[in-house]
């Protein structure tokens, strides 16, 4: 049997399909070869033009979706302005992947010359122009719906499940996101069982705004039969698509015994188990509840099995946390238990499993994200290695540890592959050391690394530990060297002039925290630098800009995104204000005219 893979573009009429040909051998080649390997029968071999992109006609098509392993064929109009746009990309793209392993090839068919072509595989120029050109032709209404106080629980409280962006009309994140949101939109409409996507304009309705805690833009909720919770996926259309498919349903999937419990358990991670005697059951329904927001962190299961009850001595309405096997220590249970009362609500049940998520040592490489979010955090580097050639020794480091994480329970301990964390090794400063076993403590954004121990010793790390736990350590910071000499207009901040400028009580200052690679970040330069210089004579006010991939910021001025814009008031440097207004001239010029505590002098009337 063979199987081939052809994607096919269908620009004229701005469509996209997949077909998947599935053939015998002979069917596919024909009972007679001598036809496909006559090298003089040119019409039935495909040619390749100047752009390396391979030309199909009727007489060279079928041997070559037969022949073909994988390729993509684009079906083009030669006045068709998508197709003239896109052939330059298609053509480098061709020539690209014609190198790959496998090769996969990209071919093209006039679909103004091969009608009878095009008109198979449902390619119709003239009926999609016919169709356009009628003076009854209406584009098809948005796919995203529009939802206000007059319709919105109405709506929510109606569908299983369904995404809604509250949005400003002026936020440029909205207006970059609404094209996908309305593509994923589309898709989702169309699939069995569609999702509704719909859209609150926040400004507008603002009570709503207010309900649901919108403080920046867009901020996106999933509403289940009228519950609501965050959503946490991309924010690109196939990513918004594969998110909300995957939130059908119930988070945690059911058990019906060991066995099957037993091939669900998570080899690295904890497994979050609910035990019920029945579904049923009110308590069974805030356990799912509570995972809503969790179905992408852990393995999730519940069980009504008895036998799986009595293995973990657990009565009906709890919930287990089950640490892996791999962790598994004398100083800690093998499972959590939580009592689930008629009153508990389902953050009380996050609450819980996210203090029992980690086992004493855990292993960093595996949920660095969830890692990240503990603090302090203490990491141990070295050579961590799962296989079963190296799983011993990667142990008997990791219980060293774990004699001493015993002792301190306010510091969340894991080991860290000193290779595959290279870039974090770097910044705590350690990537001189040429020992085998490196400690370094994360708190607050800061990094406080160990001094590096020739050889093991555990009255070594107890030290460091309670030297950082009296507060007695200098954190690390990674900068960039301190300029010499301010040049232009925007000030530049580095990691440790962070503090003297940005923390300065007697300035306000509005710092920009940048990529160099950033594409949004190079737009704004120009506008940010005219910005700087309208208000350079401004004494006590500092437009500045650090690039925070060389450098560290504190925790309170996090980068989620960049640019990431914050504004730090002379009366307030723990609690700056991010900037989420747009990004011309007269957005940022009303933003400090507005929330400016230095005196803005004689500039404030010009404004």
């Amino acid at each position: 049997m063979k199987v081939s893979k052809v994607l096919f573009l269908l620009l004229a009429g701005l469509l996209f399909a997949t077909v998947v040909f599935s053939q015998e051998d002979e069917e596919a080649t024909g009972e007679g070869s001598d036809d496909a390997d006559d090298e003089d029968t040119d019409d039935t071999i495909p040619k390749e033009d100047e752009d390396g992109v391979l030309v199909l006609t009727k007489n060279s098509f079928a041997d070559f979706i037969a022949d073909t392993e994988t390729a993509l064929v684009e079906f083009y109009a030669p006045w068709c302005g998508h197709c003239k746009r896109l052939a330059p990309e298609y053509a480098a793209a061709a020539k690209e992947l014609k190198e790959n392993d496998p090769p996969v090839l990209l071919a093209k068919v006039d679909a103004t010359q091969e009608m009878d072509l095009s008109q198979e595989y449902e390619v119709s120029i003239v009926e999609y122009m016919k169709k356009r050109a009628s003076p009854d032709w209406q584009p098809d209404p948005d796919a995203v719906q529009v939802l206000t106080m007059s319709n919105f629980t109405e709506v929510i409280n109606r569908e299983e499940l369904m995404l809604v962006e509250f949005y400003a009309p002026w936020c440029g994140h909205c207006k970059a996101l609404a094209p996908k949101y309305e593509k994923a939109a589309q898709v989702l409409k169309s699939v069995p069982n569609p999702i509704m996507l719909a859209k609150v304009d926040a400004t507008a309705e603002t009570d709503l705004a207010q309900m649901y805690g919108v403080t920046g833009y867009p901020t996106m909720k999933i509403f289940r039969k009228g519950r609501p919770f965050d959503y946490k996926g991309p924010r690109d259309e196939h990513g918004i698509v594969n998110y909300m498919e995957g939130q059908r349903g119930e988070p945690a999937r059911p058990v019906k015994d060991l066995a099957e419990l037993k091939r669900a358990l998570h080899e690295e991670d904890v497994t979050i188990m609910g035990v019920f005697d029945k579904t049923s059951d009110p308590r069974y329904q805030t356990f799912q509840d509570a995972l809503q927001d969790m179905r992408d962190s852990y393995r999730l299961t519940y069980t009504t099995d008895e036998a799986v009850r009595k293995q973990y001595k657990a009565n009906p309405g709890t919930v287990l946390v089950l640490n892996a096997e791999r962790y598994y220590s004398k100083f800690e249970p093998k499972w959590h238990v939580f009592d689930i009362k008629e009153d508990t609500t389902p953050e009380e049940i996050q609450v819980f499993i996210m203090k029992h998520e980690f086992p004493l040592v855990g292993s960093y490489d595996a949920f660095q994200d969830r890692y990240s979010k503990r603090s302090p955090l203490c990491l141990m580097f070295y050579t961590v290695d799962w296989s079963f050639d190296h799983r011993e020794a990667t142990q008997l480091w990791r219980r060293k540890l774990v004699e001493i994480a015993k002792d301190y329970k306010d510091i969340t301990f894991a080991i860290a592959d000193e290779e595959h964390n290279s870039q974090l090794f770097k910044d705590f400063g350690l990537e001189e050391s040429g020992e085998e076993i490196n400690l370094g403590i994360v708190a607050d954004g800061k990094k406080y690394p160990m001094e590096p121990m020739e050889e093991y010793d555990e009255d070594h790390i107890r030290e460091f530990l309670n030297q950082f736990k009296k507060g007695k350590l200098q954190h690390r910071v990674k900068s960039q060297p301190v300029p010499k000499k301010q040049q232009g207009p925007v000030t530049v901040v580095v990691g440790q002039t962070f503090d003297k400028i940005v923390r300065d009580t007697k300035k306000d200052v509005l710092i920009e925290l940048y990529a160099p690679w950033c594409g949004h970040c190079k737009k704004l330069e120009p506008i940010y630098k005219e910005l700087a210089k309208k208000f350079k004579s401004v004494k006590n006010l500092v437009i500045a800009k650090m690039d925070a991939t060389a450098n560290d910021t504190p925790d309170e001025y996090k980068v989620g995104g960049f640019p990431t814009i914050y504004f730090a008031p002379t009366n307030n440097k723990d609690n700056p204000i991010k900037y989420d207004g747009g990004r011309e001239m007269e957005d940022f010029v009303k933003f400090l005219k507005e929330e400016a505590t230095v005196s803005l002098g004689s500039l404030k009337d010009e404004l």
